[in-house]
């Protein structure tokens, strides 16, 4: 997985994707980036990463206030599936990420996220 397709992606669409997505898809590519992470687990991140990246859509993209809505139900999903493996690293990476592309990030939202794994 090429890291700058994702961090284009998040750029192109930074206003309308919530930070927990962001934090989540980030939780999940670092993850997959971590040697503690098995091939089948590496595998479910990566579905779940190409279906955010993917044009074709469930629910397309720029539907106003709903266009993200089926992207965070299959990274929620597939962010808990793989839970065990999100160790304090990943999340220190992935919270690192998302300071450098999001500002104002609301703790809280980090948090609810955290909460759930």
């Amino acid at each position: 997985m090429k890291p700058a397709r994702l961090f284009k992606f998040i750029a192109e669409h930074i206003t309308k994707l919530k930070t927990k997505l962001i934090y989540s898809a980030l939780l999940m590519f670092y993850a997959y980036k971590s040697p503690n992470t098995p091939a089948w687990a590496r595998r479910t991140i990566l579905g779940a990463l190409a279906y955010l990246l993917s044009p074709i859509d469930g629910l397309p993209d720029l539907t106003p206030f709903i266009g993200f809505t089926d992207d965070m139900g299959v990274i929620s999903f597939s962010l808990v599936t793989i839970a065990c493996y999100i160790d304090k690293d990943v999340r220190q990476q992935a919270r690192h990420k998302l300071s450098e592309l999001v500002q104002n990030i609301d703790e809280s939202e980090l948090k609810s996220v955290d909460d759930k794994l």
